[in-house]
């Protein structure tokens, strides 16, 4: 909580999920032929996400891209690929495993990585804590025995069975050459972390005669070979026990401890039985993982008013807005923290303007405006996809739900067609999706946020200034942001924008395609009056002739002309009734009987901004309906409570309602949607129960009352709004990342400025001087040593609290124990 004076570490994924190949042959009759596969992704043995099923071919190509926030600590971050079986249990193919502390060594490229075999032995997660020592025993007889005492007091995150919490216990073996002392918990019911609190005795040594000296005899060969095995499984009953995990601890270490103590890893089993990787076949990724330490607010005030105050920088190419931008030009990702910074502190659109500015003064034709991947591009790319989330959702998600739901046939290139295709009909298919979403998005601009309208109306205005002789370009520099890279790349995908859940089937992916070619050319058609012998392809050439007819232009220019008139311009409203997030949960029966068990049934779980609902299916009327005004709190749910995972309750005016998500992700997202959207609320408790009342008293404090107040204070939620979703901290410490990593960059533009205003000669373009826009290099060299100063400020800060790291053998550090 860096409110509270204290750090927090986020840990962000980004995974585009490419594609496999050579995918080796699973059990039964002609698998390899028909191969239909999956891909998920799982932390630890927790699936998070999961692709589409591909269809017959070894070698798929999924191209689906994942991002999410993880919730919780975990050890690996794994890819699964599966194939899909009809009658029983999806297959394993085989799994890429990368441990968390590998995952930078991957990080920003793509790498084709072999698949290894899914060995039960081999799926672990979790921790346990262990205490031990060593005891010498003096017997009657005058001998002494040297004795270990193991205590196994808990275990942490160990994995789900089938969906459900295990039912754990532990063997605790000393083991060497010539022995293997084997010894056994208690059975835990229905928890992933159990509390065994048991203590077991083992016979180590025992010498000859006893000595007067501090230490015993015993021979230091014994206690080479030996060592302590911790085996966690899951009683099955009637079924074989599954393993759950082990951790080795070499007997040799306890020696010099009175008392060891610590937390261990939990490791895979070390049975030897390992297939040869690249029978298995290959994956494909491209992951992107960001790891940031967040420090307490005050530490980042003047990095980040010197960020906010880069729009009043002249030229703007002096600004550290700019000079980040421009030391990173090979990085889009690396824009957008300075984006959201921006656009939180309403200094996005006079920062958009000035970069606008510099890039048309350095723009020679009307017809190449804004067409390169610069700096203003990325910024109005990076706003349109936060602020404009919504308005994608309410002109474009009803039609492509029924793009996608219909699945009309709608292939009109020649070469593509299928056996018993009718090119007539699928064009005729074509021609209404198309008449559907260009009528959506050109009468949309009322919903159009005022933010891109004053962007938009903006670039306008500065392109008319640029090029005033030529008429076209006021609506070429809207034209190219609202058409070409917002509207049609969210009509190709779809998924990319939570217009969709998952990539497109490959037969709606091409549907898609044609439409988004389609918008892109007909948005042009009112900027650049393009003719449609220019259109390479014949039979897009016929296609286009159909909408010459329907006036597309005019209606173009009058929806550019709307979005970006002089007219400042309030938000219609339609947003309000946007629906945030929606999926299939497990919600626990309300109880509206006295007699009979409350079960866990599916629902399908909806929030919008107004309400909250739960259906039996999607799309099924509401069985509940909660307004979010009478929401009071959203909270975590201890595991405790029902011996399940990822639960989160929703309190209001009537009885709880208590949900399990499919995964961490899942109630991550659940409960940060219902806190932003909650927040506000006049009845908001500050206090919640993280249990539940049952057997007459609340399960965490034990008060009798069911009116009694919460035992645990409620989380806090600060953010700004639904909108602009944006932590400033943290966006803030994503900034002082990048330069930090890239100090080498900086100084190279330091030693620019200083060189280029020194010498009064003619300037000699130096190569490495040319990758930077140095207008004025004084007062960029100034900018530039003030970027220094905050950010040898922050790292100083960063040593500070990173010599407060946690112990190894803690809780928050685990000791990786030894394997066989």
């Amino acid at each position: 909580n860096t409110r509270a004076g204290l750090c927090k570490v986020l840990m962000v994924v980004r995974n585009d999920c490419c594609e496999a190949k050579n995918l080796g042959p699973v059990s039964g009759p002609n698998r390899q032929r028909d191969l239909c596969t999956f891909c998920t992704i799982s932390l630890d043995q927790e699936e998070v996400f999961r692709t589409k099923v591909f269809d017959k071919s070894v070698s798929p190509f999924y191209g689906e891209d994942f991002y999410f926030e993880i919730p919780r600590p975990f050890q690996c971050l794994s890819f699964y690929v599966y194939a899909k079986a009809v009658f029983q249990r999806d297959l394993p193919v085989g799994k890429v495993s990368i441990r968390k502390d590998d995952l930078c060594k991957y990080s920003g490229k793509e790498h084709w990585l072999s698949l290894q075999p899914v060995d039960p032995n081999s799926e672990v997660q979790g921790k346990v804590h262990l205490e031990m020592r060593l005891n010498e025993v003096i017997t009657e007889n005058g001998s002494v025995t040297q004795h270990l005492l193991v205590r196994i007091i808990e275990c942490q995150e160990l994995p789900l069975i089938s969906g459900q919490n295990c039912d754990p216990y532990a063997t605790v073996s000393l083991v060497g050459p010539a022995r293997s002392d084997q010894k056994k918990t208690k059975v835990k019911k229905k928890t992933s972390n159990p509390h065994f609190e048991e203590t077991f005795f083992f016979e180590v040594t025992r010498s000859s005669s006893y000595s007067k000296k501090s230490h015993f005899q015993v021979e230091e060969e014994d206690i080479e070979k030996l060592e302590i095995k911790v085996d966690l499984w899951n009683n099955e009953n009637l079924a074989q026990d599954v393993f759950l995990g082990e951790t080795r601890v070499p007997v040799k270490i306890l020696q010099s401890d009175h008392v060891h103590k610590a937390w261990y890893l939990l490791q895979p089993k070390g049975n030897g039985s390992k297939s040869k990787s690249d029978d298995l076949g290959s994956l494909r990724l491209k992951l992107t993982y960001i790891e940031d330490t967040v420090l307490p607010s005050v530490c980042y005030t003047p990095l980040c008013n010197l960020l906010l105050k880069s729009p009043d920088v002249k030229p703007i190419s002096a600004s550290a807005a700019h000079i980040l931008g421009d030391i990173y030009r090979e990085r889009y990702e690396a824009v957008l923290p300075v984006v959201r910074l921006l656009l939180y502190h309403n200094r996005f659109v006079p920062f958009v303007s000035a970069v606008a500015a510099l890039e048309l003064d350095n723009t020679q034709e009307a017809n190449t405006i804004f067409r390169g991947n610069s700096l203003a591009t990325r910024c109005i790319d990076d706003m349109m996809k936060i602020v404009g989330k919504n308005y994608l959702a309410v002109t474009l998600k009803p039609v492509i739900d029924e793009i996608c739901e219909s699945n009309k046939t709608c292939e009109i290139d020649p070469i593509k067609l299928k056996e018993g295709d009718n090119v007539g009909v699928n064009k005729e298919n074509l021609q209404g999706y198309v008449h559907k979403v260009f009528s959506s998005i050109t009468q949309s601009s009322s919903s159009c946020p005022p933010l891109m309208c004053d962007v938009f109306r903006s670039l306008r205005q500065l392109a008319c200034k640029r090029f005033p002789a030529d008429p076209h370009v006021q609506y070429s520099a809207v034209s190219s942001f609202v058409f070409l890279r917002f509207f049609a790349v969210a009509v190709l995908s779809p998924h990319t924008f939570q217009l969709r859940s998952h990539h497109p089937e490959p037969e709606i992916s091409r549907t898609l395609t044609l439409i988004s070619k389609t918008i892109q050319t007909l948005g042009s058609w009112g900027s650049l009056s393009k003719k449609l012998s220019s259109f390479k392809e014949t039979y897009m050439y016929d296609f286009y002739k159909s909408f010459q007819e329907d006036k597309c232009i005019e209606k173009v220019k009058k929806f550019l002309d709307e979005i970006s008139s002089n007219v400042s311009k309030e938000s219609s409203g339609l947003e309000d009734a946007l629906v945030l997030k929606e999926g299939e949960v497990q919600k626990r029966a309300q109880g509206k009987k006295r007699i009979g068990k409350r079960t866990f049934n599916k629902r399908w779980l909806r929030v919008t901004s107004r309400e909250l609902s739960y259906h039996k299916h999607k799309g099924k009327e509401a069985l509940c309906v909660i307004n979010v005004k009478d929401i009071q709190a959203a909270e975590k749910l201890d595991e405790s409570a029902f011996n399940r995972k990822n639960m989160f309750q929703v309190v209001h005016s009537e009885k709880p309602l208590y949900v399990q998500a499919g995964n961490c992700v899942e109630a991550s997202e659940w409960l940060e949607v219902l806190g932003q959207v909650s927040r506000c609320n006049e009845g908001r408790l500050t206090t919640f129960h993280p249990s539940n009342y049952t057997s007459g008293a609340w399960q965490c404090c034990k008060n009798q009352s069911i009116n009694a107040p919460g035992c645990k204070p409620c989380t806090t939620t600060m953010l700004a709004n639904l909108q602009l979703d944006i932590d400033c901290d943290r966006e803030t410490e994503r900034i002082f990342s990048l330069l930090s990593s890239n100090d080498t960059k900086l100084q190279d533009m330091e030693d620019a400025c200083a060189s280029m205003a020194v010498y009064q000669g003619p300037q000699r373009e130096q190569e490495e001087y040319s990758k930077f826009t140095i207008q004025e290099p004084k007062e960029t060299f100034q900018t530039l040593k003030q970027l220094r100063n905050v950010m040898e400020e922050l790292q100083r800060q960063h040593i500070i609290r990173n010599d407060t790291t946690a112990q190894y053998g803690s809780l928050d550090n685990p000791i990786v124990g030894k394997t066989s």
